[in-house]
């Protein structure tokens, strides 16, 4: 491709994207494709010439946005918000062109700079623990997904349990690791990957608001400590996926003092909402955390893959990832003087995303933001509200920010065709989880797009769809 082509070509995509977001409304929100349309639509081989760019993009409408379940619908109400935005897809584009490999500060010094400086501005911007900047001895690195951060902060929290040892034979069979049995799966799949073991993964009871009861984790160290085993880590959840649950971050935080265990807090969607004061709680008691991650990626307008992770003491990271081959070793890296993000993290390589983080930030400011989250915040509330007048249905859990998770009072069977009938409408889409094993709704609301009416309507489909249903 020519410039001159390359530059015909992205000024179309950048049309197309654009016409794309103006009638996003218009399609089913969830793909109306069978498991294999799309696949059956593809040439069995790949072409032997090449093809005009103009073939590919008709491929583009024809075959790929029927098979898109669209997460930037202002209908999109399942899961978490995916946000992108403007100033974060042109971000991830001039990432994409500038094409550098962050993986050493010599790689591209700007690119470990920028990322630093946007790992500070969000701890100020969220009024973090100051032991996250970089200033201190802590600081923030950019991953993809809080899954990676979770086994980071595992891996280092394994370290440290071992005095960085545990790749000796038997070591890490001592290991056990707490987590609420609502916390994300991810921490199984870490301490999985770490190669603990899933038995020696405790899972801890709730309260009735689905929170970690701390007083069961506490009983549940102690157990362990008197069977001869070694508790390394726990990930307490601010905001659980099912129900945007609260760990009681304090009182977890002091237990984990006590006895030496790594404190990690997955923060991931419900962390923006500390972008406003008033939502600051869910952070309260991180000052005890010994690692801590959200993902602007969720609710902050940058597009997916960014995952803001935070140590309280880098060198627990960096002794725990960091290998050194000759081929990278360099003046600047031996002079202590730089950031090595290669050593935070699993991969060697790494993108430049730090720049759609700090495009969304200049663009829209700490009260553009905040106006966003207020904006999520207040939708969900308003739905809340129009579930709580209807006594055919019921609030399933708090609902203190922008998840609503609800049912009709009814069979777990009328409630899963109440989701099954809205989906696959194509005018809506959510999700579900199990609360105390009853089959319930989630309505997320964080899309950019997503307007009062939109909520408004959603209720109006999800009330006269039950009468059909039943």
């Amino acid at each position: 491709m020519t410039l001159e082509e390359f530059r015909k070509a992205g000024k179309e995509v950048i049309d197309w994207i654009a016409d794309y977001y103006e009638k996003i409304g218009e399609f089913p929100v969830m793909s109306q494709d069978a498991p294999g349309e799309v696949r059956s639509k593809l040439p069995p081989h790949p072409p032997v010439e090449g093809e005009p760019f103009a073939d590919v993009m008709k491929d583009v409408e024809d075959i790929i946005i029927p098979g898109i379940t669209h997460w930037q619908s202002p209908n999109f109400f399942g899961f978490f918000p995916a946000n992108a935005s403007g100033p974060a897809i042109l971000g991830d584009l001039l990432s994409s062109g500038l094409g550098v490999n962050g993986m050493l500060w010599a790689t591209s010094p700007a690119c470990t700079e920028v990322e630093t400086h946007m790992m500070d501005w969000l701890v100020e911007m969220l009024d973090l623990p100051e032991k996250f900047l970089s200033t201190s001895d802590g600081g923030g690195v950019i991953c993809d997904t809080a899954s990676s951060a979770t086994l980071c902060a595992l891996l280092a929290g394994r370290e440290r349990a071992t005095n960085y040892e545990s790749n000796k034979s038997g070591v890490r069979n001592e290991l056990t690791v707490y987590t609420s049995n609502q916390a994300h799966s991810s921490v199984e799949k870490a301490v999985k990957i770490a190669g603990l073991g899933k038995d020696n993964l405790r899972l801890i009871e709730v309260d009735e608001t689905f929170a970690m009861k701390s007083d069961a984790l506490s009983a549940a160290i102690e157990e362990d400590l008197e069977n001869g085993k070694k508790p390394a880590f726990v990930c307490a959840t601010s905001g659980t996926t099912s129900s945007t649950a609260f760990d009681p971050l304090t009182q977890i935080g002091k237990i984990c003092k006590e006895n030496n265990i790594w404190l990690h807090v997955d923060a991931a969607m419900t962390g923006t909402a500390a972008l406003c004061p008033e939502f600051r709680w869910v952070h309260e008691g991180s000052e005890l955390a010994d690692s801590y991650c959200f993902n602007p990626h969720k609710w902050m307008l940058t597009n997916f893959d960014c995952d803001a992770f935070f140590v309280a003491d880098r060198k627990a990271l960096l002794s725990t990832l960091s290998i050194l081959p000759e081929y990278l070793k360099n003046i600047a890296s031996k002079s202590d003087a730089v950031i090595d993000y290669r050593d935070w993290q699993i991969p060697l390589g790494r993108r430049f995303r730090a720049l759609k983080l700090w495009f969304v930030i200049r663009h829209y400011g700490v009260q553009g933001l905040q106006a966003h989250v207020r904006k999520g915040v207040e939708l969900a509330q308003l739905f809340k509200s129009f579930v709580k007048k209807d006594d055919r249905f019921e609030i399933a859990a708090p609902a203190p920010l922008n998840l609503v998770c609800f049912r009709a009072i009814a069979d777990d069977e009328i409630n899963e065709a109440l989701l099954t009938r809205l989906n696959s409408s194509g005018e809506m889409y959510l999700t579900h989880t199990k609360l105390n094993d009853r089959y319930t709704l989630r309505l997320c609301v964080g899309s950019a797009l997503t307007e009062q009416s939109h909520v408004e309507t959603a209720w109006e489909q999800i009330a006269e769809t039950l009468e059909k249903v039943k």
